[in-house]
């Protein structure tokens, strides 16, 4: 039994990378399509946004000295890049996808239509939204919680190579605290980097919780939807 029906899973670029830190890890790329397959063969329906920085980020500082528009348009460009290597891994598996774009790239994807990526979904294909917003100025968390929101998911799950959300960073500080619960407004006030703050503002004025969870334990997202105690989970202001 799923106690998460329908999710959206947000993973970064730097994720693809593994431990090579830039580019796409092929052993990372596998891992992480198997995960997905193992957990659509139980029933799930799955939303995937992947980001860019792995090959470009508009405020990276390679960006430095370029228009920011136009940095973030490369940005998005790569975000299609690792939807594109993720639809391949994916497909190799005998997972049916579809890619859908926040532009247009109509020799390679869909563009994006609300009501088409819920019909994928409903049918038990894995939707991938590449390209961000379509819009500079946003990052690809608030793209996610966007299109969470659209496609009505249940919770919105970003992968992370940590177990959840600390108060400091757990690989640099021994001592950093874990949340297992926490309210958006907390996440806001204490200024954590669990998304954007945009991207926190949208999930907690739509009511959709987010799942902050390690996704390099092989299992932990399978465990995850089926209710295991999984990670950090944001959600409405705690009693």
């Amino acid at each position: 039994m799923l106690q998460y029906k329908r999710v959206l899973l947000k993973l970064s670029g730097e994720a693809l990378a593994g431990e090579d830190g830039y580019g796409i890890n092929p052993e990372m790329l596998e891992r992480y399509a198997e995960e997905i397959k193992e957990a659509r063969d139980m029933g799930a329906q799955i939303a995937l946004v992947i980001g860019g920085g792995n090959i470009f980020r508009g405020m990276s500082e390679a960006a430095a000295n370029m228009d920011r528009v136009q940095a973030d348009y490369m940005g998005m460009l790569a975000t299609v890049i690792n939807a594109l290597a993720f639809q391949d891994a994916l497909e190799r598996k005998g997972v049916f996808t579809r890619l859908q774009t926040a532009i247009k790239m109509e020799q390679m994807a869909e563009p994006f239509i609300r009501r088409r990526a819920v019909r994928h979904l409903e049918k038990g294909r894995v939707v991938i939204f590449g390209a961000g917003t379509g819009n500079p100025y946003f990052t690809t968390d608030t793209a996610a919680s966007l299109r969470a929101i659209e496609i009505e998911a249940d919770i919105i799950v970003k992968g992370t190579r940590v177990d959840g959300i600390y108060d400091s960073d757990p690989e640099k500080n021994s001592n950093a605290h874990f949340f297992s619960d926490i309210s958006y407004l907390d996440v806001i006030r204490k200024n954590l980097r669990v998304m954007d703050m945009t991207a926190i503002t949208l999930c907690r004025e739509n009511s959709l919780p987010i799942m902050i969870m390690n996704m390099n334990e092989k299992g932990n997202f399978t465990k995850l939807l089926r209710g295991e105690k999984i990670g950090s989970l944001v959600h409405g202001e705690l009693s």
